[in-house]
């Protein structure tokens, strides 16, 4: 079992940037695939970036360049950096584990967080 919770949502300018972070429970964390995910309002929740158990990543190409994944298995944390943020971006992100390899799809994930709100103003 895998309890995440996420943190570092806010309210930010276009062009800004925020931080979040997932924090996740157990002493196992090192042996999950992470990943982001965001849900707009009247949209479907969606891929936004992965990072596998070595340490790889892959990013939904909208945000690729813009947004970086990281994970500090010391800490049982996973990061997202998002830079340059653009109305667009808005939504409720979610992080998710999966004992499976690394995937965009949402069935693959086992585990969820509650989810933190980034809204990017114009």
């Amino acid at each position: 079992q895998v309890q995440l919770v996420e943190s570092g949502g806010g309210l930010v300018q276009a062009g800004g940037s925020l931080r979040l972070s997932c924090a996740a429970s157990g002493r196992t964390f090192s042996s999950y695939a992470m990943g982001w995910f965001r849900q707009a309002p009247g949209k479907e929740r969606e891929f936004v970036a992965g990072i596998s158990r070595s340490g790889g990543s892959h990013y939904y190409a909208d945000v690729k360049g813009r947004f970086t994944i990281s994970r500090d298995n010391a800490k049982n944390t996973v990061y997202l950096q998002m830079n340059s943020l653009k109305p667009e971006d808005t939504a409720v992100y979610y992080c998710a584990a999966t004992p499976k390899a690394l995937g965009t799809t949402l069935s693959l994930y086992d585990y969820w967080g509650q989810g933190t709100q980034v809204t990017v103003s114009s």
